[in-house]
């Protein structure tokens, strides 16, 4: 029995740890943030939306914003049980041109991240991305510039396909090895923002004959952002595109497009973006705040130099502002603009899926901010934490556990090793979506020995490892 460097590397992925939600002091509760966006979530793009965030807070190493996410170029390989696969694995379809039944062609695209990686182990989920992806690239209808359209029974451009279709697309062109497809989207994030960006720099939210709405809605331009943001990330990180620097700076410069005129628009008394960034007669919203404040975090690590000090001073604000809008009891944030209808004056309380979402986004961009040190310190401090933190429980008396017993080593090798015991620990870690949890500590854990052989090492390397929970049957 023998395994190979990407599975062990997606071993890695999961049972890495990442930093506990309480300890980053984004200023909210994002477990609430993330267990009301789960209970909210019913549309495919929602559903979609909700699983990348997952991902991005409970797994971040297999999220493309963590380090090595395509171990030697490929997607890794990970249990379909963790949290944010799970959460999603019954909802995809299989056996049909979409992932899920919808009106639109672009959101059911939002699922193709998650398909892909349960692909790895359930072959009919990759079944299903190949259908999605060739319905997406062949029968979805055009714009007259050769943009993909959101609809499909006509040419209409939306602001938020960039963040339903393309990031799945780049991600299915690392699966497939394929860096013409992974240029060809980069092509067609080109094509939507030829179209829809105006002359300030943001991008209007729907052109074309169905539903046109030709201003530039907040949450729109987060759509537009973070999506590319998405796009940027894998195109960087796999070795098959890393070294595609010009289509990496388009990205940069059309997300600097959306940024800068969003630190420009008009904002509310505390500090939130108005639902459409030209008309100061809108009320402040959180769902468009959150998500480019995200975007901003993420380009701030990504580029320091293109996205300087005022792009954090920036997102720092918008975090503020959004933080002081969840409820302590819900953990719903409002007022949040009505998803289903972006025009609705009615401030929308009782709790946006995406809104939520966003949130997330916020919250493990910010996360990642502090971890990079390029927040923290100085101005661009974390907030303390909404509530005090729990002293920790004290550790359980020590013993030990039987791992592994008389297991080939992975690697060029032949060697195998006896029994391992290691001294059971408690060790901090982000719960699972049902794992249970007490002051941010995971109730119940399993340690894992993981060895390496290399060729004419005496020895094999060894490391234990946190194994998350698995979710009740």
């Amino acid at each position: 029995m023998t395994f190979s460097k990407q599975i062990l590397a997606g071993l890695a992925a999961v049972l890495s740890s990442t930093v506990v939600a309480a300890d980053t002091g984004a200023g909210f509760s994002v477990e609430l943030a993330a267990s009301t966006m789960k209970s909210l979530s019913k549309e495919s793009w929602e559903k979609g939306t909700a699983a990348e965030a997952l991902l991005e807070l409970r797994n971040n190493e297999l999220s493309v914003f963590g380090p090595n996410p395509f171990p030697d170029g490929k997607i890794p390989v990970t249990s379909p049980s963790i949290g944010p696969l799970a959460y999603v694995h019954d909802f995809i379809e299989l056996g049909q041109r979409q992932l899920v039944s919808n009106s639109a062609a672009g959101d059911p695209a939002s699922l193709g991240v998650s398909a892909i990686l349960i692909g790895q182990t359930e072959e009919a989920f990759l079944t299903a991305a190949k259908e999605e992806a060739e319905y997406l690239l062949n029968d979805v209808p055009r714009y007259k510039n050769g943009a993909i359209s959101h609809r499909p029974d006509v040419a209409e451009l939306w602001a938020d396909n960039t963040a339903m279709s393309f990031p799945f697309l780049a991600y299915y062109a690392v699966h497939t090895n394929d860096p013409s497809l992974m240029a060809e989207t980069v092509k067609q994030v080109g094509l939507q923002r030829a179209i829809l960006k105006s002359d300030t720099g943001c991008w209007y939210h729907i052109i074309g004959p169905q539903a046109e709405d030709r201003a530039c809605w907040s949450t729109g331009n987060g759509w537009a952002a973070y999506g590319m943001v998405r796009v940027l990330h894998t195109l960087q990180k796999w070795s098959g595109s890393s070294s595609m620097t010009s289509e990496a700076g388009q990205l940069k410069s059309w997300i600097k497009e959306i940024l800068d005129c969003a630190m420009q628009a008009p904002k509310d008394d505390e500090g939130l973006l108005r639902n459409y960034f030209e008309d100061d007669s809108w009320w402040g919203e959180i769902s468009g705040t959150a998500l480019l404040a995200a975007a901003a975090y993420r380009m701030a690590v990504n580029d320091p130099v293109m996205f300087p000090k005022q792009y954090l001073d920036w997102a720092d604000s918008k975090r503020v502002a959004v933080a002081g809008k969840q409820s302590k009891d819900t953990g719903i944030f409002s007022p949040a603009i009505d998803p289903h209808d972006w025009h609705s004056w009615e401030p929308f309380t009782s709790g946006s899926p995406e809104g939520q979402a966003f949130t997330v986004y916020l919250y493990t961009s910010y996360r990642d901010c502090v971890s990079a040190s390029v927040c923290g310190g100085g101005n661009n401090g974390p907030l303390p934490p909404t509530t005090p933190s729990a002293s920790p429980p004290p550790p359980p008396p020590p013993s030990t556990a039987t791992l592994l017993t008389n297991v080939p080593i992975p690697g060029p090798g032949s060697t195998t090793f006896s029994t391992a015991t290691v001294p059971n620990q408690q060790t901090p870690v982000v719960p699972d979506h049902q794992t249970p949890v007490q002051d941010g500590i995971a109730v119940t854990q399993t340690l894992v020995l993981v060895c390496v052989s290399e060729v004419g090492s005496p020895a094999p390397l060894c490391t234990t490892q946190v194994a998350p929970a698995q979710p009740a049957v």
